[in-house]
């Protein structure tokens, strides 16, 4: 099986040079550290403006005011929910009075994404939460910024290697490593590198 894995990766095609150094080599780290803090500074200013919203972090009523407004069908026009399962899904969420909990949630995973992205702490994971929520928002009619980030999110992720190198990942990254190569073969099975 593993021979035949190998066959098939040396027959694809090899990456673009310049794509595979965007995303692979510490000298474009320097872009990489740009973009970080501005999507970080963006998820920092909202984190922090929720926070200091009692409607966010005691009652949660700013969610559940955003959920009704994504949820209702207007008589005429568009509703701001194209599909019909995240309606449900945000209805069923609202019925619960999950907005208590869940705003609070969102408000400091906002402020942790932030943070995480400026100071270049596992970037790749930061820059994936940051995108989920970005979906999540999406999904619930809000365009705003959310497009613009969601895509420079997903280019972090793809940077993930050296996106935080100008940062924490410096020395986090070698330190604790990935999760397949802790070990975890069942998971990640180890795979020998592509020679040329």
């Amino acid at each position: 099986m593993r021979s035949r894995n190998e066959a098939v990766r040396r027959s694809l095609p090899s990456d673009p040079p310049l794509l595979s150094a965007l995303f692979t080599n510490p000298v474009f780290s320097v872009i990489w550290l740009v973009v970080r803090v501005y999507v970080g500074w963006q998820w920092l200013g909202s984190g922090l403006g929720k926070i200091q919203n009692t409607a966010w972090t005691v009652t949660g009523t700013a969610l559940e005011k955003y959920w009704q407004t994504a949820v209702a069908i207007p008589a005429t026009g568009k509703p701001p929910i194209t599909y019909d399962w995240y309606r449900a899904f945000l209805g069923g969420l609202l019925e619960g009075g999950h907005y208590t909990w869940f705003a609070k949630l969102i408000a400091f995973g906002e402020l942790a994404i932030g943070i995480a992205l400026i100071i270049g702490a596992f970037v790749g994971v930061a820059a994936f939460f940051g995108a989920f929520m970005n979906l999540n928002f999406m999904l619930a009619g809000s365009a705003s910024t959310n497009p613009v980030l969601f895509t420079l999110a997903i280019l972090l992720i793809l940077a993930w290697k050296i996106a935080g190198h100008l940062g924490f990942d410096h020395w986090l990254l070698p330190t604790v490593r990935t999760p397949w190569e802790w070990g975890i073969k069942w998971l990640f099975p180890r795979t020998s590198p592509q020679t040329t």
